[in-house]
């Protein structure tokens, strides 16, 4: 594919104005007020992966409103001490599916929990099992347009919220340093960690690729395809509808976020990705903590020749080496072949509903 938005070096310089919302910090406090409560974690049981160096958890934490959102739970076999913890968001389309796909923080020595996408998990990957109760109408067949007309009933509130309360749970598992949690994601992953980055200010990193819902207003006119070509598609049959959902995105835009952030950051983008265009996820890292007083470490890998997948596993292992020089070392030396620490028996303790 051609290369399509700015130069690289105009995007190493784009700071576009933001529209954004004079009640935005208003909003997302009262949103995530009204998710607060209870203890997070609904239940956490031990499931048999057919794997034997990590373990895995089936959980279920409150997410919005309480509602139930699944999780898996997981960490190295036989580690007896809380890990720092990685908490990682899904694509546009997929669910948490099975336990053994996404492997790769636990087998690095990191306590993992990969949250469910409610509503989501028919497109690719193998399902999700987290519903989405809320009424989608008005809007159009995908996700992103669910509830666009107004910013109350938007999907992206209820799953923003989900990742935010994904936090509070894993801090509540045995087995996690509470002080050490990473918010990690690609695509719309990566949208929803760096929400959760300007959301939860005492995150120890953030590691974000290709993050979706940034510089949206450009986006919609550059993408196409993914969710940004979802929403144009269903603006151009509801033409009346463009102002109420250009407002409703505001209070989603990935850069807005960014600016509250206090957590080191890692991006990674791909120069001719057109499903999550560059210029948006450049917006939202050179605004990165200017609200915060003190600007944080932050750095962005850039993939020139590449689209959406960016720098795909060549990418994971800086992340990792990344984190690690973040956080420390996660494990150390541990014990091939130990199975059921007492940490892990503590997990499966809590009780189920």
């Amino acid at each position: 594919m051609p290369a399509f938005d700015l130069p690289h070096d105009a995007l190493q310089r784009y700071r576009p104005e933001l529209a954004e919302p004079t009640d935005f910090d208003a909003f997302w406090q009262n949103t995530l007020k009204e998710a607060e409560g209870s203890d997070p974690v609904v239940s956490a049981y031990p499931v048999d992966t057919g794997l034997r160096l990590v373990e895995t958890w089936d959980v279920t934490f409150r997410g919005f409103a309480g509602e139930p959102v699944r999780a898996w739970y997981t960490r190295p076999t036989g580690v007896p001490h809380p890990l720092p913890a990685v908490v990682e968001y899904a694509g546009y389309g997929r669910g948490r599916g099975l336990p053994h796909e996404r492997i790769t923080w636990a087998a690095a020595g990191f306590a993992h929990l990969l949250m469910d996408n409610r509503g989501q998990g028919g497109q690719y990957g193998c399902g999700g099992d987290t519903p989405d109760p809320h009424p989608s109408s008005p809007g159009g067949p995908g996700p992103a347009t669910h509830g666009l007309h107004t910013p109350h009933d938007y999907h992206y509130r209820r799953l923003i919220t989900d990742a935010v309360r994904a936090v509070a749970a894993v801090r509540a598992l045995p087995g996690v340093d509470g002080t050490r949690v990473a918010a990690v994601g690609n695509s719309q992953g990566g949208g929803l960690a760096l929400a959760v980055a300007g959301l939860v200010p005492d995150l120890a990193a953030v590691l974000v690729s290709a993050p979706l819902l940034c510089g949206i207003h450009r986006a919609l006119d550059l993408a196409g395809a993914g969710p940004y070509d979802e929403i144009a598609a269903y603006l151009a049959v509801r033409r009346d509808a463009a102002e109420a959902a250009l407002r409703t995105l505001s209070y989603m835009e990935g850069a807005s976020f960014a600016r509250r952030a206090h957590a080191p950051a890692h991006f990674g983008v791909g120069l001719r990705d057109t499903v999550c265009p560059p210029s948006g996820v450049y917006s939202a890292f050179n605004r990165y903590g200017e609200l915060t007083g003190n600007t944080p470490r932050r750095r962005i890998r850039a993939y020139p020749f590449n689209g959406h997948e960016g720098g795909d596993a060549v990418h994971v292992r800086e992340q990792l080496s990344w984190l690690r020089d973040m956080v420390g070392d996660a494990v150390g030396n541990v014990a091939g072949g130990v199975t059921g620490c007492a940490v892990g028996d503590a997990v499966g303790d809590v009780p189920r509903d």
